[in-house]
């Protein structure tokens, strides 16, 4: 039932919303050294989808046209910021909301976020925790995914797709060196969310993540 439903939803997103697809490589190096310093010292232990779903919720506060939907010949820009995180089940996969990501800290988000993927998995989950969502990202670092393109989960405009952090050798003050490089890439629904409005968002989140002292501002 489950996978007939996705189907559904998926082939419907495809077919209806035009997707355009916007594609970012981040330095990961600052992002990394945030994670290991916090980790160091608080209790619950911070992921990189944590720290990418607060950079996504700011990156949103700050271009509100991309956390908006289409409702049939009128879009919908939503006031509050609600991140789905994708999470894979045996038979299909859900997307539990953590709501408000933007107003939360990360170690609240990473206490949520733990929560609703195990219980996810548990068939635990209300339906109240995996529907209103404004947003979605979709992470398949951790099966050693370099890069993706993800459907949009309607009737959402976009969704994000995190590839693995990866070492490779890149150009730093004319130098080469070992960096940590990311690549994201940005699924738009191309009726509500224009060019240069996905490449101003992905802009400000590779920067943010580039930057993790923004976080506390």
């Amino acid at each position: 039932m489950m996978r007939k439903t996705i189907a559904k939803r998926l082939v419907e997103s495809k077919t209806t919303a035009p997707h355009f697809y916007v594609t970012s490589d981040v330095n990961m190096k600052r992002a990394i050294e945030f994670r290991s310093a916090l980790n160091a010292t608080e209790d619950v232990k911070i992921s990189y989808t944590d720290i990418i779903v607060k950079a996504a919720a700011i990156a949103l506060r700050r271009n509100p046209k991309v956390n908006s939907s289409w409702a049939g010949d009128t879009i919908i820009q939503h006031g509050s910021i609600h991140v789905g995180i994708a999470v894979a089940l045996d038979d299909g996969l859900i997307t539990p909301v953590i709501r408000d990501a933007d107003a939360k800290g990360l170690a609240q988000i990473s206490a949520e976020a733990k929560d609703l993927a195990s219980r996810a998995r548990e068939r635990k989950l209300k339906p109240e925790e995996y529907a209103g969502g404004t947003f979605t990202i979709s992470n398949l670092g951790m099966f050693d995914v370099e890069n993706f393109a993800a459907i949009i989960n309607p009737p959402e405009a976009g969704i994000l797709a995190v590839g693995s952090i990866m070492e490779m050798p890149v150009v730093e003050e004319r130098q080469i060196v070992i960096g940590q490089r990311m690549k994201i890439t940005l699924s738009c629904d191309h009726r509500v969310i224009d060019g240069a409005v996905g490449a101003q968002f992905m802009s400000d989140l590779k920067n943010i993540l580039e930057n993790p002292a923004t976080f506390a501002l």
